[in-house]
């Protein structure tokens, strides 16, 4: 056993102590967490703004500080780009995390230097709390990678700017850089082709033992490497046992992943976002993901079905019931108050509390009231999947046909398979009985004639691949959204179709 894997069982143990304390006390590691960001806010412009040096509860900062979106927030984003300090957390950002967001365009996410270390100290706990509980260690002695965009940042405002993956790279302690992957100048190719062909130069010789990614480019790394060497990545790797990922579900891309790698690996689940991370696997044993209630974030809850009225209930997290969509709100040592990061969520647990992401508030399909989620669609291809063992898929997204050449309105799956059913058409019948058993609204309108079955849109080899390297978002921490309730990503996919399922 080398130096590494030795201690991290000692500090795995302390880890998991100090998390059943802040765990055990839910509503008093949140509220000391709200009290104490706000004071710390106090005297910035937004404090000012909002009365902060007046609140002492939680029901004074709900009646201060309202629900706000990136848009909502631009006006005192625009104060830190034109250089203003104390806007919304003390002094300047350490980092401005730079995202592409579907109607405001650039975001700037500001990152605190109180925040930024949670970033890499969450990712290194998850870890942890699998070291734990499983005794396994021997990995963190072998070559580490994180499939991550460039690390390389720009200069805006006086502050370091970039994508949040590449930030984290500069949060890495010395003592992982030694056995992290890639190299640095590899890392900071922008190219994603050119870039994963110099990453299988230099991990193809090294003993790789944790694989780190969102699963669609760990595949297109798995797919190239398979393709060099003609072997399943367990030849390639033999000690390869862990594989971390985050950014979307892992089960419509399990069954391809682990053929790929010629057998199942444990895996750990994580939940970064650019303002903060929220939450992780913190057990292989028990469903969801452990919300980080002492990570100086404040969380507030939403119902989903009350996010567009005019006056929804803000929930905190003692007010949270398992088995319901909630949205996610945050406040942060960041400076962010209020905030909708887009998400929607679903606790499976409330001793401790664990939650799954069940998807984007914005990203339904309701073209006649059905209100799909992405929750759904994700269990629906899941069960078709296990119904027909054979069928793999690399990549689907779903969108309302509302006005289609012939025949009634209807769903249109626009799925690329790596492997495909072989009977497509009893493939689209079991998926849409399976979304039909999820949600009555839907099941009505097929039942009722105002929806045919879901129809499926086969897509060639390499579709998705060519489709985001043609909007610019090839590789890294870019993702494909699940559905969306307008045909903008649908129509551009239709010159990768094959003969659709009639």
């Amino acid at each position: 056993m080398g130096i590494r894997a030795a201690l991290a069982k000692p500090v795995a143990a302390w880890v998991h102590r100090q998390t059943r304390q802040w765990a055990s006390r839910p509503g008093e590691v949140q509220l000391r967490t709200l009290m104490r960001i706000v004071q710390q806010a106090e005297n910035t412009a937004f404090g000012r703004d909002h009365g902060f040096a007046g609140i002492r509860n939680y029901e004074d900062f709900k009646k201060q500080v309202p629900i706000r979106d990136y848009e909502a927030l631009r006006p005192y984003i625009g104060r830190i780009l034109q250089g203003e300090s104390n806007v919304l957390w003390k002094g300047k950002p350490a980092y401005l995390a730079k995202t592409s967001g579907t109607t405001s365009g650039v975001k700037y996410i500001p990152i605190s230097h109180e925040s930024k270390y949670t970033h890499f100290t969450s990712a290194r706990n998850a870890t942890l709390a699998y070291v734990h509980q499983t005794g396994n260690a021997s990995f963190l002695d072998g070559k580490l990678i994180f499939l991550s965009g460039s690390p390389e940042l720009e200069e805006v405002a006086g502050i370091k700017t970039g994508r949040l993956s590449g930030i984290s790279n500069h949060l890495v302690p010395a003592y992982f850089r030694t056995n992290q992957m890639p190299s640095y100048a590899t890392n900071c190719i922008e190219d994603w082709e050119e870039k994963l062909e110099r990453i299988i130069d230099e991990t193809l010789p090294a003993n790789m033992t944790l694989i780190s990614g969102i699963p669609p480019w760990v595949q297109m790394y798995f797919d190239r490497i398979m393709a060099r060497t003609g072997k399943k990545i367990k030849e390639v790797f033999p000690n390869f046992s862990v594989f971390v990922y985050g950014g979307v579900n892992f089960e419509p891309y399990r069954a391809r992943l682990e053929e790929s790698i010629g057998g199942r690996v444990d895996s750990i689940e994580t939940y970064p976002a650019s303002e903060g991370f929220i939450a992780y696997q913190d057990s292989q044993y028990d469903p969801g993901l452990l919300l980080l209630l002492n990570n100086g974030i404040f969380f507030e809850f939403i119902p989903a079905e009350e996010y567009f009225s005019e006056n929804p209930r803000r929930l905190s997290i003692e007010e949270v019931e398992t088995g319901k969509n909630y949205a996610l709100i945050i406040n942060s040592n960041a400076g962010l108050w209020g905030y909708s990061i887009g998400d929607t969520v679903k606790f499976v647990s409330t001793k401790p509390y664990r939650l799954i992401v069940t998807g984007r508030i914005k990203h339904f399909i309701s073209a006649f009231g059905e209100h799909v989620i992405g929750e759904e669609v994700e269990k629906a291809i899941h069960a078709a999947l296990q119904q027909f063992p054979e069928t793999e898929i690399t990549e689907f997204t779903v969108a309302p046909q509302v006005n289609p050449p012939e025949g009634l309105p209807h769903h249109e799956w626009i799925i690329e398979f790596s492997r495909p059913p072989a009977d497509l058409p009893a493939f689209a019948l079991c998926l849409d009985n399976q979304m039909r058993s999820l949600n009555v609204y839907y099941d009505d309108l097929v039942s009722g004639s105002i929806l045919r079955p879901l129809r499926i849109t086969p897509l060639r080899h390499g579709a998705f691949v060519q489709y985001m390297k043609s909007i610019g978002k090839l590789g890294g921490q870019n993702k494909v959204p699940r559905l969306a309730n307008d045909r903008k990503i649908a129509e551009a996919l239709q010159v990768y179709a094959l003969t659709p399922c009639q």
